[in-house]
């Protein structure tokens, strides 16, 4: 049999070759196909057979769409071809969501975007029908890996959704000022009580760790209005401050000033009746004595009316008639002289 030659001819074409049916054998071109066929099985059955679980979650096993375990950390085999599929869910990191502004390098905290969506989300009615803008961060882990991909479609969604009802809910129960300055932290603990509930409600596998008033100002374009509105309420509450310290200081005086002399006039009044009633007791026992023995109750009275009287008389002269000088008595209103010391015996003159 004649020998052919198949492909291009030329001496100086390098692509030419030249097909030998003899030495062709599909036996072999068989095997080889199949062997490189199975070792790239292997090699993708290897592959896609061995998975690493990173430390910082766990991931969850799902055997045509069911769930067959939660591997943690660590190197882990499934069934390979698509058989198994491993689901990554960091339930040892904390996750956040921002509202009203979204943060633009990690790892410079102070650098954040806010433009007229993020607005959209912290723009808030107050009790009081006041506009303010409320921003803040859920903090949040995934407690339930298998709840988390599987109760909920979207739950980043949804727990924004939630977030950001809960909390226009609170602020509008609650006045302006308030949330401005003392209820922040009793707005946080309250968002975070309620938003965990509705998300227990829901079996999300979500647990709140906080939820942090970031900043809450009133918008831009109302903001000189707003500082004077408080500029107004601080010096109504000064002065509200200052009158109620003068009632505080005056009214008490008053009042003390006011029970001292009443006590003093009932303290007068009581003297003046026992003094009276003393006085009349008194003069009913010398009645009763004077009715026994007129003689000597009408001397003793004048005795001791002479006792009272002669004191306060100072120096008393009595003089005779056909007398030339006055009769010298002892001076009664005059101290007495000291004694003189007691002479010692056998002593000088």
């Amino acid at each position: 049999m004649a020998k052919r030659s198949i492909g291009m001819s030329g001496p100086q074409d390098p692509l030419s070759f030249r097909f030998d049916p003899d030495q062709f054998d599909p036996k072999k071109t068989i095997l080889a196909v199949a062997g490189v066929l199975l070792l790239l099985l292997v090699v993708s059955g290897v592959w896609t057979s061995v998975y690493t679980v990173q430390p910082e979650g766990e991931s969850v096993v799902k055997r045509f769409g069911r769930v067959t375990g939660v591997q943690q950390p660590g190197l882990h085999f499934k069934l390979p071809y698509g058989i198994d599929r491993a689901y990554f869910v960091p339930t040892r990191r904390v996750l956040k969501e921002e509202f009203g502004f979204r943060t633009v390098a990690q790892r410079n905290r102070g650098q954040y975007q806010k433009d007229a969506q993020h607005l959209g989300e912290s723009l808030m009615l107050t009790g009081d029908l006041k506009v303010i803008d409320v921003e803040w961060v859920v903090q949040y882990r995934i407690e339930d890996p298998e709840k988390y991909l599987h109760r909920v479609r979207e739950p980043s969604k949804t727990l924004r959704d939630v977030s950001e009802s809960v909390m226009r809910r609170i602020v509008g129960n609650n006045l302006g000022s308030d949330v401005l300055t003392e209820k922040r932290v009793a707005v946080s603990t309250q968002a975070r009580d309620e938003l965990q509930e509705i998300l227990n409600s829901f079996d999300s596998g979500i647990a709140i760790s906080t939820v942090e008033l970031q900043d809450v100002t009133p918008p831009d374009p109302v903001k000189p209005a707003f500082n004077e509105v408080n500029q107004a309420e601080q010096e109504r509450e000064r002065m509200i401050n200052e009158a109620e310290k003068r009632r505080n200081q005056v009214i008490p005086r008053a009042e003390g000033e006011a029970r001292q002399m009443i006590e003093s006039a009932q303290g007068y009044a009581a003297e003046r009746v026992n003094r009276a009633l003393g006085e009349a007791a008194r003069f009913s026992a010398i009645l009763a004595e004077y009715a026994n023995s007129p003689d000597v109750t009408r001397q003793r009275l004048y005795l001791e009316m002479i006792d009272q009287v002669m004191p306060k008389l100072g120096r008393v002269i009595v003089t005779e008639e056909g007398a030339m000088s006055p009769i010298p008595l002892l001076n009664l209103d005059e101290a007495r002289p000291a004694a003189a010391p007691a002479r010692p015996a056998g002593g000088a003159r």
